[in-house]
């Protein structure tokens, strides 16, 4: 009896890389921030933290960064099957650059199955901060995208029971008066609004004036992000984390980020990261306690609601060039980019997966 062909494996050429890459820069960061290097050598391709682009103020440790490259990272692998390419994934590789977050080897089978129209979902995500209707989100459809998480090593709770919603919006509002009274946060924020570049969020997605119904704001009053939406109309929160609050549960919480923000756009649902409560460590952690019951350690907190039927769509935000952001090097591994620091106080442990 003759044994099982095994299957030819194809790497994916330069130019292939090169597209994956763009589809994946599409994915949400903080304040657009885009904090992402990547690096393609030898048929390996290496996510690394940009840490010049970190909010060295609001996200010292870089929780938020680190989330917004899981996402990248998912949009990758997520962009990669719908173009008919496999990816291997090694999360936190050990080696001297601190920096890097994920080596992938992209490649092909004669087995690989080709889903084209999923591209249509990275065109479609958008983070749509206007207000939700007043339709509430399905229980079921809640639960399901909690499920979503699961294959990512990630915990996830809907927060739906009316007592903890309450409890939750009591301390988002808590820290974001902590965030409102300090001046270096909010000169660190106004950098990012309204540059005109390729990065940070553009005036187009800001309003002309502020909505007397909207609920504070992060920003400056009226604008983008609100926290006391929580018990408004449908809104529902999702909770996202794990067993420990460090840089490997950070990556893949932004993974499942990533796969839940996509499934909820094929249902046509909106998703919007609240992140500010999380970057005060007191309010994190009594979320943790008292609205999670000490389930697991909160990572990101993602309101997911209705958008009203006929309003327009919002334009896409900028994204940096392609050459700003992937190098791409002979067969041979070129010299190490060196460490730029800040990694170890997140809390990595070298070789972690």
């Amino acid at each position: 009896m003759s044994s099982p062909a095994v299957p030819r494996i194809e790497p994916a050429p330069t130019t292939d890389v090169e597209r994956l890459v763009s589809l994946a820069c599409r994915a949400p960061s903080v304040h657009n921030t885009q904090p992402w290097r990547w690096r393609y050598a030898g048929g390996l391709l290496t996510l690394s933290a940009d840490l010049s682009r970190r909010l060295a103020v609001e996200d010292p440790r870089g929780r938020d960064l680190t989330l917004s490259c899981g996402a990248a990272l998912h949009h990758l692998q997520f962009a990669a099957r719908a173009l008919g390419w496999a990816t291997d994934v090694e999360r936190l590789p050990p080696g001297p650059d601190e920096t890097e977050l994920a080596r992938i080897r992209v490649h092909r089978t004669d087995r690989t199955v080709v889903v084209p129209e999923d591209l249509e979902l990275l065109d479609a995500r958008r983070t749509d901060r206007r207000r939700f209707t007043a339709w509430p989100v399905p229980g079921h459809r809640l639960d399901d995208l909690c499920r979503l998480a699961a294959p990512w090593g990630v915990r996830a709770a809907a927060v739906s029971d009316d007592g903890a919603r309450f409890r939750l919006e009591l301390l988002a509002n808590q820290a974001l008066t902590a965030l409102e009274l300090d001046a270096r946060r909010q000169a660190e924020q106004d950098h990012w609004i309204g540059r005109g570049s390729a990065d940070g969020i553009p005036p187009d997605l800001l309003p002309d004036e502020p909505d007397p119904l909207q609920a504070r704001s992060r920003f400056r009053p009226g604008l983008l992000e609100d926290t006391r939406m929580v018990l408004h109309g449908g809104d529902r929160v999702i909770a996202l984390g794990g067993a420990d609050d460090d840089v490997a549960g950070w990556l893949r919480s932004g993974e499942a980020m990533s796969a839940l923000w996509l499934e909820a756009t094929r249902e046509g649902l909106s998703v919007v990261p609240m992140s500010q409560p999380t970057e005060v460590e007191e309010t994190r952690r009594e979320i943790g306690r008292s609205v999670l019951g000490g389930a697991f350690e909160p990572h990101v907190l993602l309101r997911v609601g209705w958008q009203a039927i006929g309003r327009g769509g919002l334009p896409r935000t900028p994204r940096r060039p392609l050459a700003d952001v992937l190098e791409v090097q002979g067969p041979a591994w070129g010299p190490k980019v060196p460490s730029r620091g800040g990694f170890r106080p997140w809390g990595r442990t070298p070789g972690a997966s």
